[in-house]
């Protein structure tokens, strides 16, 4: 028997289809919250996807893609909302769809989502609530909302200042302190994607254009852009005496990580040791700077 002849590895690649970013690449910073009725699961989803569309202009760290400047900030989250493109109701619009009731949410989200897959899970192992991908889901077994647009920071700290200002926001429009629930719920989920799909390109310089968006979130219409969105919504916040202030005041005025990041690139640090840097801001527990001598 003659030698068998290798297969063609672009073949191999198409078929793997290798040149993807999937799913190893897709895990961040989960955020769960609680809730203990019907009326608070009401209210925290209501006001969860009224932040959700700020959090990557401040919390985007993944820039490149093969090396290389990918033009969005946040590209784990564009290679996150087309993961499921062929069964497209399991992430939706990342944002996800107004409920208002545990039961809303089966019937709006949930179940139109199961008889998307049931073609191609004939045994109905998929039939569950973590088949869900938005970028919030609610988890009915532990009654809480998972939050999971945040990329990883370069140190915990980090991290953690991110969900100490999601904590306090989501607090306050819960409470109706920046506007009440029916103002929270008018907003449809189109709109907010477009919000977010500008953050994830374009981070903190991404145009804030929305008004009704900015209402809910008690800001008017001299917010400029999500950058200013952020500081503006830090001081209704009173982040100055708050312990996870001035981590994000650190974003605010030197970028977030993907900005950071970029910087370095752009003067000239090679991509290796960018990433060495990181890796001993992990180790250190401290900021990542955009120049190596900082």
């Amino acid at each position: 028997m003659g030698r068998r002849r290798p297969r063609d590895l672009r073949g191999i690649r198409r078929h793997l289809r290798l040149p993807r970013h999937g799913w190893s690449n897709l895990q961040s910073v989960h955020l769960n919250l609680p809730f203990h009725s019907d009326d608070e699961f009401r209210r925290l989803h209501a006001a969860i996807r009224v932040a959700l569309p700020l959090l990557p202009a401040l919390a985007a760290s993944s820039p490149i893609q093969g090396r290389s400047p990918s033009g969005f900030l946040d590209a784990r989250l564009e290679a996150y909302r087309h993961n499921c493109a062929r069964v497209p109701l399991v992430t939706g619009h990342v944002i996800p769809e107004l409920a208002r009731s545990p039961a809303e949410y089966d019937e709006r989200i949930l179940q139109p989502m199961y008889r998307a897959i049931a073609p191609l899970d004939p045994g109905g192992v998929l039939q569950d609530e973590w088949l869900n991908a938005r970028g919030a889901i609610a988890r009915f077994d532990r009654n809480t909302i998972e939050i999971r647009v945040l990329d990883i920071q370069e140190c915990p700290a980090q991290d953690l200042a991110l969900l100490g200002f999601i904590d306090a926001l989501l607090r306050a429009l819960q409470c109706g302190a920046l506007s009440p629930l029916d103002e929270q719920e008018a907003l449809g989920e189109r709109a907010l994607e477009q919000i977010f799909l500008r953050a994830i390109r374009d981070g903190r310089f991404a145009p804030a254009i929305d008004a009704a968006w900015l209402s809910a979130l008690g800001l008017d219409g001299k917010t400029k852009s999500l950058g200013d969105a952020a500081a503006a919504l830090m001081h209704r916040l009173g982040a100055r005496d708050a312990w996870w202030g001035d981590g994000v005041r650190f974003i605010l005025r030197s970028g977030s990580l993907a900005e950071r990041i970029l910087g370095a690139m752009s003067q000239g640090e090679p991509l290796p040791a960018i990433y060495r840097r990181l890796a001993e801001s992990l180790a250190g527990g401290i900021r990542f700077e955009a120049s190596a001598n900082a």
